[in-house]
């Protein structure tokens, strides 16, 4: 069975440790594999790239994946950063709530 993450693609995260701590971003992928997230503007890192038919070569900037235990789920209510838990809602659907708050993120 696939393990369970508290982070999902598209969910606003907030950094907690390392040189982008306090940074917030939106998540552009998960790589369950290796218990890793890209977020958007966060962990920046530069890359020589060859020039292709497509694209301009030379050194670009992108985003680096970082660990899922240094980012947490932004709380919708305050921005800050919070845990993860899972509800059922009275129609039956399970969703992920903030701890801090009790809003829940899932829309």
């Amino acid at each position: 069975m696939a393990e369970k993450f508290a982070v999902k693609k598209g969910d606003k995260v907030v950094v907690l440790t390392g040189k982008d701590k306090g940074k917030s971003g939106e998540v552009l992928r998960v790589v369950r594999e290796d218990r890793r997230a890209v977020v958007s503007g966060v962990n920046m890192v530069k890359r020589h790239t060859k020039q292709s038919q497509t694209e301009q070569g030379g050194i670009v900037e992108k985003e680096a994946p970082i660990h899922l235990s240094n980012i947490a789920v932004q709380d919708p209510k305050d921005g800050k950063a919070t845990r993860v838990g899972y509800k059922t809602l009275d129609d039956g659907r399970k969703v992920r709530f903030a701890k801090r708050s009790g809003e829940v993120i899932d829309q």
